[in-house]
């Protein structure tokens, strides 16, 4: 059911343009024409007659052929042959009127479900038109303008303020305010300079900037983005298998019954008109359309909306797990944390604050480590400038020393103080147990100060972990970082589990022990170092996976933006549309169960099984769409 006739690409028109609709509109045209003819100006029979087979040709015509491939190439009866049947069937018996009748009606469904398919498919593939077709580069000392298509790697391309990127690209000069919202679903600009990722179709605000291309104008993200949605619909979920399955058997079944009731019964002298007439509405009444179409618009609908908001979901069996999810298990840096470290506490002891951070960011310039660069970084904040040190020495594993101002100053932890006699503060103890890393400046004679660095909570981590749990969701943290540092993280977070010390294959087994405890569970990671216990859960998620190819191939789901908002967002969605197809389901059933027995006493009359079985499943597609207006309070303004 529900074949798409307007291509690959989907389709852009108005209702009234789609083949279907556009068809079935001409045929109810015809139709009223015929029945006014009819019953209010006595026209000859046969003229009604026609108008009534030429409406009956062009309102079906599709939806016929498409059911007369099925049964040709795959050998499957079905809905489509059902109407086709019920359609001969009223002819035979002289029911013009109900035949084009139901003609009209499954037209009008089946053109709504398919203009519903081709035009979620139109408006995934409508962001392709956001990268520009046309690049700017320099030539002989111009700038010109080449097609974009052109672009290969190592390309170098100018992008002015207000215009859009062709293609992904590192920026080699210039820096700038991009917008990312076509690509990560972010309404708010990202500050870039020289030496950053840029993606295609997002948008240069404020700066002039020079682009190297990393990835050919074919391939880039959003291109990728957009492949990845129209494949995720062909991924179906275990929900859609089954009914289909049930469609499979259960079509012929009715089509069985049906030519029992036309055959049987004659035989035995009983009326030909009475029993077929029963037969024809039996078919209409017992077509499961409504069922069969439970589900897919539901999924489809919700894998193409999340798909325009950042969120890459890769089927809709990984929708649907989203749904019953019972718990989810987050890393902790970079994912419940900014995974950058911060100087979060100054505690000066023999001299001030901006002395401390100038002894301080004076022996850890020359670093590389996180730690080191927190300290540099918060003396920039402070305004400090560093001094010039000589003597200098890596103490490995314990911290650094170098000669500033012809005294021997060290950097490092308490641990190495110790070693000579010295005892840290006492307020060393409550820094460390709130999580913090501690580091010491001092002679070997004293400590002059005492630095708490710390990876700080991402913003949104606090509100997204209250949403999930409002959700029913439990939620964990498993992390390679040490104890103390991670309870503390979840103390503030209210987490309900935490595992602490992990390695990578340690995470495997942590997922395991939360699915016995709480039962589906999905992972939340970078995408690379998490990869093997997102491979391990129920769903895996990957934040920030933009323009990473690793990061998308390891997870059920792809987060674009670096957001923990689009966790909540996936979640929730993964609900509502479990939550509507259950509806869809229900709704479906309860119809079959009402027309069915009616059909077969004889209290539903063949326009009256029409109406109701259309309507119905006209319904179960206007709820389905219900999924694209799922928002959160916050998010997806």
């Amino acid at each position: 059911m529900g074949h798409d006739v307007t291509g690959k690409d989907g389709f852009e028109g108005r209702w009234y343009q789609h083949p279907v609709l556009r068809n079935t509109l001409f045929a109810t045209v015809l139709t009223s024409i015929a029945y006014a003819l009819e019953h209010w100006m006595g026209v000859s029979h046969h003229v009604e007659v026609a108008l009534y087979g030429i409406a009956i040709v062009i309102g079906g015509y599709h939806w016929a052929w498409e059911g007369i491939e099925e049964f040709i190439e795959e050998r499957c009866i079905g809905i489509e042959v059902l109407m086709m049947a019920a359609t001969i069937g009223a002819i035979v018996l002289g029911m013009w009127d109900e035949a084009a009748f139901l003609v009209v009606l499954y037209g009008a469904a089946e053109g709504l479900e398919e203009y519903t398919f081709a035009k979620t498919r139109a408006s995934i593939r409508k962001l392709l038109d956001l990268a520009p077709k046309e690049a700017r580069i320099e030539k002989a000392g111009e700038e010109v303008m080449i097609p974009a298509e052109t672009l290969d790697e190592g390309d170098i391309f100018i992008v002015k303020p207000g215009e859009s990127l062709p293609t992904d690209g590192i920026i080699i000069h210039g820096r700038s305010s991009i917008n990312e919202a076509a690509v990560t679903g972010e309404s708010l600009p990202v500050e870039k300079e020289e030496g950053m990722k840029v993606f295609a179709a997002t948008i240069n605000q404020d700066g002039r900037l020079e682009v190297r291309v990393t990835v050919a104008y074919e391939n880039n993200t959003l291109s990728k983005m957009v492949h990845m949605v129209e494949e995720a619909r062909e991924q179906k979920s275990q929900r859609q298998l089954f009914i289909e399955l049930f469609g499979e058997k259960y079509t012929p079944a009715v089509l069985f019954v049906a030519l029992l009731l036309l055959v049987i019964p004659p035989l035995l002298g009983a009326s030909f008109d009475y029993w077929g007439t029963k037969a024809v509405v039996l078919l209409v009444a017992a077509a499961p359309c409504a069922l069969v179409m439970s589900t897919p618009v539901a999924i489809a609908t919700g894998i193409g909306t999340a798909g325009k908001n950042g969120v890459l979901i890769k089927g809709g069996m990984h929708l649907e797990n989203l749904g019953k999810l019972k718990a989810i298990a987050f890393d902790k840096t970079g994912t419940l944390t900014e995974g950058k470290p911060r100087v979060s506490d100054i505690m000066a002891l023999e001299v001030n604050d901006k002395r401390l951070m100038q002894l301080a960011s004076s022996l850890e310039r020359s670093s590389t480590h996180p730690l080191a660069q927190a300290i540099v970084e918060k003396a920039k904040e402070l305004g400090v400038e560093p001094v010039e040190i000589s003597d200098f020495r890596s103490l490995t594993g314990a911290g650094v020393q170098g000669q500033i101002d012809n005294e021997l100053y060290y950097l490092g932890k308490p641990k190495l103080f110790e070693e000579m006699g010295l005892k840290p503060d006492a307020q060393i103890g409550a820094l460390q147990e709130e999580g913090k890393t501690v580091v010491l400046v001092g002679t070997k004679e004293k400590i002059v100060g005492v630095i708490g660095i710390a990876d700080q909570i991402r913003d949104e981590s606090r509100q997204v972990i209250q949403a999930l749990h409002q959700l029913g969701i439990k939620v964990a943290m498993l992390t390679g970082d040490n104890e103390r540092a991670a309870r503390a993280i979840a103390k503030k977070l209210e987490m309900d589990d935490v595992r602490a010390d992990l390695k990578p294959e340690d995470k495997i087994q942590a997922i395991e022990e939360l699915e016995q405890k709480y039962g589906t569970v999905a992972m939340v990671g970078d995408g690379i170092n998490d990869a093997p216990a997102l491979a391990r859960a129920t769903v895996g998620i990957a934040m920030g996976t933009a323009g990473t190819d690793a990061a998308i191939e390891a997870a059920d789901v792809a987060l674009m933006g670096d957001d923990l908002n689009k966790v909540l967002y996936a979640t929730s969605l993964g609900k509502k549309s479990q939550q509507i197809s259950t509806q869809n389901i229900i709704f479906s059933l309860v119809v079959l169960a009402a027309l069915i027995p009616s059909a077969l006493i004889g209290w539903l009359s063949l326009a009256g099984a029409v109406f109701f079985h259309e309507i119905s499943e006209i319904l179960a597609v206007l709820n389905g769409l219900r999924v694209a207006r799922h928002q959160i309070k916050g998010y997806c303004q």
